[in-house]
């Protein structure tokens, strides 16, 4: 397939990495060419001229809770009348609703569920998504879970990485500690046994599980050699961005609270900040995440949707990319890279994320001509068409 005449966003190196009348070769499911149309050489094969659109990297949507059971549109009220999430959780609400949910739905009822909510993602230009266990805080229902995210996979032409999400409350009538020992620790064990899990991720906060606690996780993780994230800094200061940064995660998400301290001790791990408006706009905070600072100790920044039923129901990247520049100031480059080359980093894949020779033939191709606009629009769909792995 060759693509001609398209505005290129790269987004490979600083900036957008803009080539105004561009065109990329792809064979055998890989970027095998990319650049100026003058310097296109002859090729054989499909050739789409796509009249000036952009074309993107696919984008990737990495922190989603998309497989679940149920909604919580009953919660949405409460706290438009003042109750506050916390409140909702500590009453048996919240998370624990879902749980329940989730438990109570078979696998067929599950993945139609959540293939309804994948199709709007994919129809807003997504190749790649990242997809969390935690709803069900029992080991069955846990492994049900990522069976239905590896399934999503065979059902659609995205790319899917899991994450055990084990620690991501503490169910009625347990200790955290007691939950760890006898659910979330051997389930996440018979997890990576069965193949199921990318990587392990946790809830670090007054509501879910402390610095020690999830530091447990986390050595388990070690143990069987995978990577870590950290729900951290959300609804007040514990200190867990600075503790997935000491363990070298691959990302820490919403850091509401995080501190220049917690910045500069990310951007010394490589860490990746990944910015969440959903849930900020959903639970109407005022604490913002620190931009500035990750800007001035050069973290890199991710979007993504934290689609989930709770805090934030949304399957649309592109209103995500809208919400990081409105809400928190994040510029449209910032946007997009935190949707393609950053969100690829939060996720550890390094091959794809940027349209480059040797790359994946994951691309977007948008109805727009500059990439501004990606973020700048509300509500809008303007996509064009969907590449993945080379087919359209």
């Amino acid at each position: 397939m060759i693509l001609t005449h398209a505005t290129l966003a790269t987004m490979d190196g600083p900036g957008y990495g803009l080539i105004p009348d561009g065109g990329v070769v792809i064979e055998g499911g890989r970027i095998v060419w990319a650049g100026a149309m003058r310097d296109l050489s002859a090729r054989t094969g499909e050739v789409r001229n796509l009249d000036g659109r952009l074309v993107t990297p696919g984008l990737i949507d990495c922190h989603t809770h998309v497989v679940h059971a149920g909604n919580r549109a009953g919660e949405f009220a409460q706290r438009l009348n003042g109750e506050s999430y916390a409140d909702i959780a500590r009453a048996g609400g919240g998370i624990m609703s879902t749980v329940a949910a989730t438990r109570a739905a078979s696998a067929t009822e599950l993945l139609a569920e959540t293939l309804a909510r994948v199709d709007a993602m994919l129809a807003q230009g997504v190749t790649a998504i990242e997809v969390k266990s935690g709803y069900g805080l029992d080991s069955e229902t846990e492994l049900a879970m990522l069976r239905c995210a590896r399934t999503i996979a065979e059902e659609r032409q995205v790319r899917v990485r899991t994450s055990f999400l084990g620690a991501h409350a503490v169910p009625p009538g347990m200790t955290a500690d007691a939950y760890l020992d006898a659910i979330c620790l051997p389930g996440l064990r018979a997890a990576h046994a069965e193949g199921l899990v990318d990587a392990v991720d946790g809830f670090c906060e007054g509501i879910a599980f402390n610095i020690s606690q999830i530091e447990r996780v986390f050595d388990v993780a070690r143990t069987l050699g995978l990577p870590v994230k950290l729900h951290a800094e959300q609804l007040s200061a514990r200190g867990g961005a600075t503790l997935a940064a000491r363990h070298g995660a691959l990302s820490a998400d919403h850091l509401e609270y995080a501190t220049e301290a917690d910045a500069r001790a990310m951007a010394s791990a490589g860490t990746v900040a990944v910015i969440l408006p959903g849930a900020f706009y959903t639970l109407r905070e005022t604490q913002m995440p620190p931009i500035a600072a990750f800007r001035a100790a050069g973290v890199a920044m991710a979007v993504a949707t934290d689609c989930n039923p709770g805090s934030s129901p949304m399957t649309s990247l592109p209103l995500a990319m809208n919400m990081a520049c409105t809400l928190f100031r994040m510029t449209p480059e910032e946007a997009l890279a935190g949707v393609t080359r950053h969100a690829a980093r939060a996720l550890g894949l390094a091959d794809c994320g940027v349209i480059r020779a040797g790359m994946r033939a994951d691309l977007a191709i948008w109805d727009a001509s500059h990439p501004a606009e990606l973020s700048y629009r509300i509500g809008a769909t303007p996509l064009f068409a969907r590449i993945f792995g080379g087919h359209a």
